[in-house]
């Protein structure tokens, strides 16, 4: 492919990245990879440098663009390179003309860019929500251990016991640690937010928004397959990549329960306050995780936090009924927004008197209402918030 076709095809994949966002449909990611797999001639160089450019005008235009074109358009004002492609040439983007529209530049569209600043988030930290992700793994203590594990190259240990940092876009899903389960990918947040857990060996613990596993995985490795944990999701797709990455893993699941939403307790009944342990990993709006999707920003409105709020509040009042009196139930979102924060634990203590939030050990973040946030810019990992509530 030519530079201009390049620039051509990223206009195309915006197109489709646009609308899909508008509509809370596939994301960006999922469509690249489905344009390139029906274009089959596009080299390794052209696909990548193509991605480059769709998310280099995802990162730079905080509203909505109405075409991928005016988004290029916007990358193009930044960039006389990306300019002079726009030169009619065969299979490549036509001709800037007079008054043609440009996508508008920022952060955040202004609603949600004023929710961020009433979150505590200054310009740096913004900013800092967009830059490029690296990539963090886990290695797993089931099998082997940070200090002797032998991997194609050598990470950067973080805070983490099992922490290792590579570059964005290092393939470890190539490696034989990988295939073998020696290592998982995993944010050093989540990591540090696991291993600030107070949990212990014989524990009962639920994961109740497991998804795929991730942080199911890591509390069956932290506590070396002593505890009994149940995995539950009303996903039925992720929840199902669960029992294969837990054997590779060789991770003990006691448990994994398919729920129906808004009647969780049909299936989880025989736990209903027997639970030492319930960890609330809610769907939310993924604010914390717009370094590695930021058309996040542009898939969120208001409805839909408010929609968002009211589905974390109605899956922390289900953790509350598996709890233990004196059990735990830990809240994590991955977002930086108060609404999904501590907006939520003050509403939970209103509804749930006798409960009482407590502090978690972190190595990393600062305290934020009653509960902790990580953050890109001070901490250097996805955004989270974390709050543990005691059961009376």
């Amino acid at each position: 492919m030519i530079p201009a076709a390049r620039v051509q095809a990223a206009i195309e994949l915006l197109d489709t990245i646009i609308p899909a966002a508008r509509g809370k449909g596939a994301p960006a990611d999922r469509i690249i990879a489905e344009y390139f797999r029906a274009r089959r001639y596009a080299g390794s160089k052209d696909r990548r440098a193509v991605r480059d450019l769709v998310y280099q005008a995802i990162r730079l235009c905080g509203p909505v663009p109405q075409t991928g074109r005016a988004a290029m358009l916007a990358v193009a004002g930044q960039d006389e390179a990306i300019a002079a492609l726009f030169d009619g040439s065969p299979h490549g983007p036509a001709p800037l003309t007079e008054g043609e529209p440009v996508a508008k530049t920022g952060l955040a569209p202004k609603w949600l860019a004023a929710a961020l600043r009433a979150s505590g988030l200054g310009g740096p930290e913004i900013a800092a929500l967009l830059d490029r992700a690296p990539l963090d793994i886990r290695v797993n203590t089931l099998k082997a251990d940070r200090a002797a594990i032998d991997l194609p190259e050598a990470g950067e240990p973080l805070a983490a016991p099992q922490g290792l940092r590579f570059a964005s876009g290092t393939q470890v899903e190539q490696w034989d640690a990988y295939t073998d389960g020696l290592i998982e990918v995993q944010d050093h947040g989540s990591q540090l937010i696991i291993d600030a857990l107070p949990v212990a060996q014989g524990d009962t613990i639920i994961d109740l928004c497991a998804g795929a596993g991730g942080k199911t995985l890591a509390l069956a490795a932290r506590l070396n397959n002593t505890a009994s944990i149940v995995a539950a999701d009303t996903d039925k797709r992720r929840l199902g990549n669960l029992a294969p990455r837990a054997e590779r893993a060789g991770a003990a699941i006691d448990n994994i329960v398919l729920l129906d939403p808004s009647r969780e307790m049909r299936a989880l009944g025989n736990w209903a306050g027997k639970a030492d342990h319930v960890l609330v990993d809610a769907p939310c709006s993924g604010s914390g995780t717009w370094r590695r999707s930021p058309e996040g920003r542009w898939r969120l409105d208001p409805a839909e936090l408010k929609r968002l709020n009211a589905l974390q509040d109605h899956v922390l009042d289900v953790g509350s009924y598996l709890v233990r009196s004196g059990g735990s139930l830990v809240f994590v979102t991955c977002s930086v927004l108060d609404a999904e924060g501590p907006d939520r634990i003050t509403a939970f203590l209103t509804r749930h008197p006798g409960w009482q939030a407590e502090p978690l050990a972190l190595p990393l973040g600062r305290a934020r209402g009653l509960g902790h946030r990580l953050d890109p810019h001070h901490d250097g990992t996805d955004g989270f918030f974390i709050a543990c509530l005691r059961s009376p």
